[in-house]
């Protein structure tokens, strides 16, 4: 009696409520809402707000992209190797990274009194909040393997996550956008209007009529407002989070040896499917983080949709919110590669069709919306597929535990490096195009550049990562035999502590 007691103390031990869950999801908002006002309007702030040069631009996009990328699995690495704490070993990063990155988060969107030192200002508190943050994502992304023992509600707080997360997505995009639309600042004449009247180009006829009293400096502190509404909302997601949720220790089995940086690069790269799930949704993601970084910048100055650009945005990860419940459910019911396959190829025909037809604000919203049908896919599959694949390495190598934040460190590695080489190529192309910062029309060279980054790249590399994913071998069976797998090993370890537990109570 007293072992089935124990057994079931510990069943519920595992339990998690509903409010843990939501607290565990809560913490996910962070990560979603700046990157989303990062990869959004970056771009476009720092080419008409902040008028830094596209060269230095693409430097700046590049190297912060690329700087985060490598912290992660440093992060990753630091993280496994912290020791346990009262508070835990993976909260305490997250509550000492979030101060210091909110307030360099704030900086990236305030433009220094100066000229000369402008890109270094952008590029080093750029680089400090992705440093940062990683310090709270890498732990965060962790944490799911220790919130509980039971996979089943492991699986529960990830579908809490995922929506929390894409509601994010949403948020910041509306407190960014709609906040910064309403400081939108004229635009300038094209060349051709320049040489006409150099002299008095923002007085020209016809040119922003609407809006005439809003300067550069409207525009400048409507950042700087919504940066720090999104600052005090990272602050309140990580207190929640740290208030809401408990490690167990005793969800983690016993770690293996410690292993140096390189070691644990070599095991996680080593191993197959991780390997060929990473290619698949570097590829994938690529693709649509190139949509992500140049759509509000093609909205406003191919289109021109100057003062419509930050609704389409909104549309866009509108749809991806109400797609998700969708998504979750077609991917239970007809498997997770189905899913990507089927949410990936849906998207490409509107890609081709905003392109295609000339510009038309009924059509670009309407391909909005499907694009954020895909945008979903991309965003849930992942966060879904990585869990699968930790289970598989563990049921392959027993032995080694306790890594598991190498796994996701090194999957958010890949994918920042990636966005950081699309956002610098992209923007450097524009820069050979041509681009005329806040031009009211722009040469045809930036127009066709435009339309390749939003359409013919991301298909391109879309059709990469699909044709990966086809050789992903851990299908439905494998994962749920995984799964029984894993729950009979831990079962067997439970039973094993609780007779050592009544033997030394009886000695």
């Amino acid at each position: 009696m007293t072992s089935r007691s124990q057994a079931c103390s510990k069943h519920e031990q595992n339990r998690l409520s509903v409010c843990n869950k939501i607290c565990y999801a809560i913490g996910g908002a962070p990560y979603q809402i700046t990157g989303c006002a990062l990869g959004f309007f970056l771009q476009i702030y720092l080419l008409d707000v902040a008028q830094i040069d596209p060269f230095y631009a693409s430097i700046i996009l590049f190297v912060g992209r690329a700087w985060d990328a490598v912290t992660d699995p440093t992060v990753g690495f630091l993280v496994s190797r912290s020791p346990w704490t009262r508070f835990g070993r993976m909260l305490p990063w997250i509550v000492l990274s979030t101060p210091l990155a909110v307030i360099s988060y704030f900086l990236i969107w305030y433009v220094p009194p100066f000229e000369n030192g402008k890109v270094i200002w952008y590029l080093f508190f750029y680089c400090l909040f992705q440093s940062l943050q990683t310090c709270f994502h890498v732990p965060y992304s962790a944490l799911t393997m220790f919130i509980s023992s039971e996979q089943k509600e492991r699986d529960s707080a990830t579908a809490y996550r995922m929506t929390v997360e894409v509601l994010g997505t949403l948020l910041g995009t509306a407190i960014q956008g709609q906040i910064v639309g309403l400081a939108n600042a004229p635009c300038i004449p094209g060349p051709a209007d320049i040489l006409a009247e150099p002299s008095n180009f923002s007085a020209s006829p016809g040119l922003n009529e609407s809006k005439p009293v809003i300067s550069l400096e409207h525009t400048r502190t409507a950042y700087m407002i919504a940066s720090g509404v999104i600052c005090l909302i990272y602050i309140i997601c990580a207190v929640v989070l740290f208030f809401g949720v408990r490690e167990q220790k005793e969800s983690s089995r016993p770690r293996s040896e410690p292993m140096s940086f390189f070691q644990g690069i070599k095991l996680v790269m080593g191993y197959g499917p991780y390997a060929k799930l990473v290619m698949a949704f570097l590829f994938t993601s690529l693709g649509f983080m190139l949509l992500e970084g140049n759509f509000a910048l093609f909205c406003s100055a191919t289109l021109g949709f100057r003062n419509d650009f930050q609704n389409i945005l909104l549309v866009i990860m509108l749809s991806a919110t109400l797609a998700i419940p969708f998504w979750q459910w077609f991917l239970t019911r007809f498997g997770k590669k189905t899913a990507v396959y089927v949410g990936t190829l849906v998207v490409i025909p509107f890609m081709i069709l905003v392109v295609s037809l000339k510009s038309n604000l009924a059509v670009t919203y309407i391909c909005s919306f499907a694009a954020g049908v895909g945008v979903a896919v991309a965003f849930l599959l992942p966060w879904s597929m990585l869990p699968d694949v930790v289970d598989d390495f563990q049921v392959q190598n027993p032995d080694f535990t306790g890594h598991e934040a190498l796994f996701y460190s090194f999957y958010v590695f890949f994918t920042k490096f990636a966005s950081g080489v699309s956002l610098g190529i992209s923007t450097l192309s524009l820069d050979f195009a041509g681009y005329i910062s806040r031009g009211c029309s722009q040469p045809k060279e930036v127009d066709l550049t435009l339309k390749l980054l939003v359409s013919a790249a991301p298909i391109a590399l879309m059709a990469i990562g699909l044709s990966i994913i086809y050789s992903y071998p851990i299908n439905e069976e494998k994962r749920q035999a995984n799964r029984k797998l894993l729950q009979d090993l831990r079962e067997n370890e439970a039973d094993s502590e609780t007779d050592s537990a009544e033997l030394a109570n009886v000695v």
